[in-house]
């Protein structure tokens, strides 16, 4: 197995007032020729949005957007006619296709909103925009991994899809829980990503916002040092 840590604080920032962010890859005017994917992951963007702003109108095409509200709501309108508020627990993909106008804006006026946005390349280009949103019980779950988002041709029972073959799993888990993850083929990596909480990763500890490139193994075993939020994203790596 091949374990690359990516520590939370070496990663990129932008601070425009309203916006607090922090990149996981390179993006807007953070490049850090090193680390701009991870295979098909291409952004994974932790944003602290102000009360009643966010970003405006603005374009995508042939990405696959999936957004993970951590803290707050976040008000979504498209050009194909969506809109509405998600907050967290809920999961919301975009399947950018041919191209679609869309505004994200944090849905209270005194409240902050916490986000994660995470954009996977396509497998499929200049499909028919598409929008869904989905609810998961993830407190009523603790101690396993819920699949949220998985590909259009083999899709878990339950979960979102997407034009990729990539599966991402969330979960909150107790402290002192250790559980396996297998991978779905063995050109695929894992991007672990820790929300909150300490984890290990074969002998590896993690904490808050620390994130995890896993490669070259079948599967994986996680312990939980303390109580933690866990976001697991599969995809190709080329």
């Amino acid at each position: 197995m091949a374990l690359t840590i990516f520590p939370a604080d070496q990663r990129g920032t932008a601070d425009h007032g309203w916006l607090k962010a922090n990149f996981s890859f390179s993006f807007g005017n953070y490049f850090n020729a090193d680390n701009t994917q991870f295979g098909m992951l291409r952004v994974l963007n932790d944003d602290t949005i102000a009360p009643g702003v966010g970003f405006g109108t603005h374009p995508h095409d042939n990405m696959e957007i999936i957004t993970i509200p951590l803290e707050g709501g976040l008000k979504h309108k498209d050009s194909m006619g969506n809109e509405g508020v998600i907050g967290f627990g809920e999961v919301q993909v975009m399947s950018a296709g041919s191209g679609v106008l869309h505004s994200e804006m944090n849905a209270s006026t005194t409240e902050i909103a916490k986000t994660l946005q995470l954009w996977v390349f396509t497998e499929k280009e200049n499909v028919a925009p598409r929008y869904d949103q989905k609810s998961f019980a993830l407190e009523d779950n603790k101690n396993r991994l819920l699949t949220v988002v998985s590909p259009h041709d083999k899709q878990s029972e339950g979960s979102l899809w997407v034009y990729q073959q990539t599966w991402f799993s969330l979960g909150i888990f107790e402290a002192g829980q250790e559980f396996n993850y297998e991978l779905h083929h063995q050109n695929h990596g894992v991007y672990a990503f820790l929300i909150e909480g300490e984890i290990e990763i074969d002998g590896q500890k993690l904490h808050k916002r620390d994130a995890a490139g896993i490669t070259q193994t079948a599967h994986f075993k996680i312990k939980t040092n303390s109580e933690s939020k866990i976001l697991l994203v599969e995809v190709p790596m080329s």
